[in-house]
């Protein structure tokens, strides 16, 4: 059995061609999606967080709310960037977002990746300490927000409260147990991979990645996969932990289907450069009949190695269609390879 989600990256544009004209809009339909996926047995509703951009942004209202008219389906981010963060504020909003949900939130975190705007995340109040760097800080923002997000007590009681307190040092309320268990590191690299499980994250890996070796992608990242695990063997965290994949996945069952995708067939892995220094490769896209996809996905190492897939949707094009090629990818798909 494998857990199959969507992820969606929230665009909007006034363009009269898109389903989502408005953030209002998008934040709508992302609610809708999420409710139609659990009613086809979709497993997972994740969303990326992206600032200054025409997409989701900030994603506790939206993960409240989904979790608010859902009652079985997991929910989660990928990524939220933790460059931009207090972490305290995370901690405390993570916690009521999943008391809401009844612990079905999986939170993907991650350093950072190319934004919209020069250092961004100096808007938002941060800025790195002397001699870090960016990504250092993000990592610093993470180590305080999993500190937090354990639950022990580490603030002073007031000797004049406004209302009494509990024995001890306090911590943030509302406090979510079982919340820690359910961080995901979005891992760029295999170092970064072997980091998240030295702090017992769980590993979410997308359609992009450093190019460490020159062999196809999801070679590089199934050794990514089995970078992680064994690093997480060395330690005792007390839970066994989960490994996500993110993939560009379109079966194609109708007319409709041919009209928006047939010329996105054939797709190929891609290489280029994320910044000045790293080189990078992208996941191909699979678009075909579902006996094809069947057949391709069989042979994808990263994808038989985790236990969560992830599958990109083109929101644009409206709940309704989002919810066809999801029951598409449930029925034809999901169901042939036994991840279902």
């Amino acid at each position: 059995m494998k857990n199959l989600g969507f992820l969606s990256f929230g665009h909007w544009t006034p363009s009269p061609h898109s389903q989502t004209r408005s953030a209002s809009e998008v934040l709508l339909q992302s609610i809708d999606l999420a409710v139609a996926a659990e009613e086809l047995g979709v497993d997972g509703a994740y969303y990326r967080v992206h600032h200054f951009a025409r997409q989701l942004a900030s994603p506790f209202p939206l993960l409240a709310a989904v979790g608010a008219k859902t009652s079985r389906i997991e929910i989660g981010t990928g990524v939220i960037d933790m460059r931009y963060e207090n972490p305290l504020y995370f901690a405390e909003d993570a916690g009521a977002a999943d008391l809401i949900a009844e612990g079905r939130l999986q939170l993907g975190i991650s350093r950072g990746s190319p934004e919209q705007a020069v250092e961004g995340w100096r808007h938002f109040g941060y800025a790195p300490a002397e001699g870090e760097s960016d990504a250092d800080m993000g990592r610093r923002h993470t180590e305080v927000a999993l500190q937090v997000l354990s639950g022990q007590g580490f603030a002073e009681p007031s000797p004049r409260p406004m209302f009494p307190n509990p024995p001890g040092l306090l911590r943030l309320e509302p406090h979510s147990e079982g919340l820690r268990q359910r961080i995901w590191w979005g891992a760029g690299s295999d170092a970064t991979a072997r980091w998240a499980a030295s702090r017992g994250m769980n590993l979410m890996s997308s359609t992009l990645k450093d190019d460490e070796t020159g062999e196809p992608f999801h070679i590089q990242q199934a050794k990514q996969i089995q970078a992680f695990r064994e690093e997480w063997a060395k330690h005792d965290h007390g839970f066994e932990p989960r490994v996500s994949v993110s993939r560009s996945i379109l079966p194609i069952v109708s007319d409709q289907d041919r009209a928006y995708f047939l010329g996105q067939r054939d797709s190929k892995d891609q290489i280029g450069m994320i910044d000045e220094k790293t080189r990078a490769i992208f996941g191909r896209s699979f678009t075909a009949e579902p006996d094809a996809l069947v057949e391709e996905l069989a042979k994808d190492e990263a994808v038989q190695a985790a236990d969560t897939v992830l599958v990109t949707v083109p929101n644009q094009l409206g709940v309704d269609y989002n919810a066809h090629i999801l029951e598409s990818l449930v029925e034809h798909v999901a169901k042939p390879l036994g991840w279902k």
